[in-house]
């Protein structure tokens, strides 16, 4: 087997899957093995865990890195005959995603369509993120301080580790959302969706709920 097939072995991919099949696997593959979904106290699913985190990593990027080349290269503008056609058709530049540690604090995305979007590790504080769609949106130790989330889609987000402190998330959907040991110390959850009928349906392992303000409207002691 080649270095390229056990790539896609290891995110569960067919060969020659698309750069977005490649980052969606990945996401998929991250949620479920990270360690801090893990027991500390289970040392062998712990190291396991590792172990999957390293090869889904070096797939991807490996993967990640191969597509880009070869679109890259596909995208080139042929050969011009003088620097005046070159002047006429100038190629279309494509805007780059932000980098990972991009500040997007302060940033208007209300309303904004982020759903299956990796923002891992950004600081988005004090964003306006009203009424965006987040559903299935990666967001491991993301800072989302004082940020607007009212009425916002986090269905099936995984916000990890979060900072979420004095965040408003007045009527946010929350319902599958993983917030296990998020920071949500003053935040606002007044009227959001957490349960169907008595049953919890958002993961609050480890989470610091203190001074919060609870769904329905009770301040959490």
């Amino acid at each position: 087997m080649s270095d390229l097939e056990r790539y896609y072995r290891i995110l569960e991919l067919e060969p020659g899957a698309t750069l977005e099949e490649v980052n969606q696997a990945y996401k998929d593959l991250v949620f479920v093995w990270h360690p801090d979904r893990i027991p500390k106290e289970n040392l062998r699913l712990q190291q396991k865990a590792q172990d999957k985190l390293k090869a889904i990593n070096e797939a991807r990027e490996k993967l990640r890195s191969l597509k880009t080349k070869h679109q890259t290269i596909s995208n080139s503008p042929s050969p011009s005959p003088s620097p005046s056609y070159q002047q006429q058709t100038p190629p279309q530049k494509t805007q780059p995603p932000p980098k990972q540690n991009s500040d997007l604090s302060g940033k208007d995305y209300s309303r904004a369509n982020l759903s299956n979007k990796d923002l891992s590790g950004r600081n988005l504080s004090y964003a306006n993120l009203s009424g965006a769609n987040l559903s299935d949106t990666f967001m491991h130790k993301v800072n989302l301080r004082g940020a607007n989330l009212s009425e916002a889609n986090l269905f099936r987000a995984n916000l990890l580790l979060a900072d979420l402190r004095e965040a408003n998330l007045r009527g946010a959907n929350l319902i599958g959302a993983d917030l296990s040991g998020t920071d949500l110390r003053g935040a606002d959850l007044t009227g959001a969706r957490i349960r169907s009928g008595e049953r919890l349906l958002v993961k609050l392992i480890g989470a610091n709920l203190a001074g919060a303000i609870m769904p329905d409207g009770e301040i959490y002691q």
